[in-house]
């Protein structure tokens, strides 16, 4: 009998063992998927049990030169740098090198409301500083070497958008301000800052401050794709600073988080502050929920690259990574990750169109509105493709599942059109509407 349970016990393991090994299989074949179809390519990694247990590269990181991605491949990580630039200001904090009450005047006095403004409402965005990569200017100029002098000079400009305190608004100003405030306490760079605090003590080798990018040392160009592949052009590194300066590779951005719920780089207690969320964000990092588990990290986006880093604590899993060309949904990558990295099998997309017939694709066109819904979206063909346009934005393609359902997967949006009830169901993120045709 102890035999016969013995086999039964180690023929169960072997049968989750198994049964994980297929899902990982099927989870690379997904993310394969993606960049035969253009949807997206990069490098993907997650960790079970605090350890990377997965890891898959897609693509290229230099095309022209037909330069394959590998598993230490460098990508621009964008805003991710903000829980970087958290945790040194954090950092700063214990060292007594500054307080969260500090306040702005005493770095930058002219810019508007600093004597109001804190560290602490910096690091939450909650300072009311206008962000200047929300003003058009910002594409006249961000591939230049900017000064600290030239960026304050930006920045000082732009008429607050509250009075601090008062509200949220995401403003990269506020930790490009935060990176320049590190170089002045320390009176070292960031990029050093970066190396002597983080890099260093967690041994990571591929996480440093970027600068113009270089395919012979393994770096990734960004792409979009329009039939073929296109370069994007690059942000200068001297801009974003610590809002979002840092290269890195999706495992040591695991081992970053890891390190950091260890206390490998922060007490505890300083975590926990940078837990304080208000309106879902923190000290740099942001809430975040899958199922019942609660976890944190940050995305990021610069020039092609879109960035993820998540961990849920009481799973002790993270899911990373970096795509350096995409135009998809990259909740859905997440989410099919972090289902299989929790044992869970998941659907797999099907990219094949459905034929669908132009004259039906016709009986869809007009002008559709739903109550309460502040913007109207127009439906119309254009060679030969059924195409969406919101009030003010641009047009997007939709994708023919069926004869009635059509899907953009760039954005998540789903639209479900009855023709003779004059109706169109659209979904996006969880929230389903009924948009009614004028």
């Amino acid at each position: 009998m102890l035999r016969k349970i013995v086999s039964l016990t180690l023929l169960s393991i072997s049968t989750v063992a198994f049964s994980q090994n297929n899902l990982r299989e099927k989870l690379g074949n997904y993310l394969d998927s993606l960049y035969i179809h253009h949807k997206a390519m990069g490098s993907f990694a997650f960790a079970d049990d605090n350890k990377p247990e997965f890891l898959k590269v897609t693509g290229f990181s230099d095309v022209a030169n037909q330069q394959k991605a590998n598993m230490n491949t460098q990508y621009r990580i964008g805003s991710i740098s903000k829980t970087f630039t958290a945790v040194l200001i954090m950092k700063a904090v214990e060292e007594r090198r500054l307080s969260l009450d500090t306040k702005l005047s005493d770095f930058y006095p002219e810019i508007e409301n600093a004597q109001s403004i804190t560290i602490e409402q910096l690091l939450q965005h909650r300072s009311g500083i206008h962000s200047l990569t929300d003003e058009a200017e910002f594409g006249s100029y961000y591939t230049q070497p900017q000064s600290e002098e030239q960026l304050v000079s930006i920045i000082q400009k732009y008429k607050s958008d509250f009075r601090p305190g008062s509200q949220y608004a995401y403003s990269n100003s506020n930790y490009i301000l935060l990176g320049l405030i590190l170089q002045k306490v320390y009176k070292k760079s960031y990029a050093q800052l970066i190396q002597e605090k983080i890099s260093q003590p967690l041994k990571l080798t591929y996480t440093q401050v970027g600068s113009k990018t270089d395919p012979s040392k393994n770096q990734a160009l960004s792409y979009q794709y329009v039939g073929n592949y296109m370069s994007f052009p690059e942000t200068d590194m001297s801009i974003p600073l610590g809002a979002g300066n840092i290269i890195s590779t999706p495992t040591e951005l695991l081992q970053f988080i890891i390190g950091l719920e260890k206390g490998k780089l922060i007490k505890k207690k300083s975590l926990d502050q940078m837990k304080k969320f208000l309106d879902n964000y923190g000290y740099g990092i942001i809430s975040n929920s899958f199922e019942k588990h609660q976890g944190f990290g940050h995305e990021g986006v610069i020039d092609g690259f879109r960035s993820t880093l998540y961990y849920f604590p009481d799973l002790k899993v993270g899911v990373s990574f970096v795509t350096n060309q995409s135009n998809y949904d990259n909740g859905d990558i997440f989410k099919k990750m972090m289902e299989v990295a929790l044992g869970k099998d998941f659907e797999m997309p099907n990219f094949k169109a459905a034929a669908v017939d132009e004259n039906i694709l016709k009986k869809y066109e007009g002008i559709y509105k739903a109550e309460g819904f502040p913007l109207d979206i127009k439906i119309f063909v254009e060679d030969k493709t059924l195409k969406g346009q919101a009030t003010g934005q641009g047009a997007f393609p939709l994708k023919a599942l069926s004869e009635t359902e059509f899907e953009f997967d760039l954005a998540g949006i789903k639209m479900k059109f009855d023709a003779a009830k004059k109706t169109m169901d659209f979904s996006q993120g969880g929230a389903n509407i009924i948009f009614n045709k004028q």
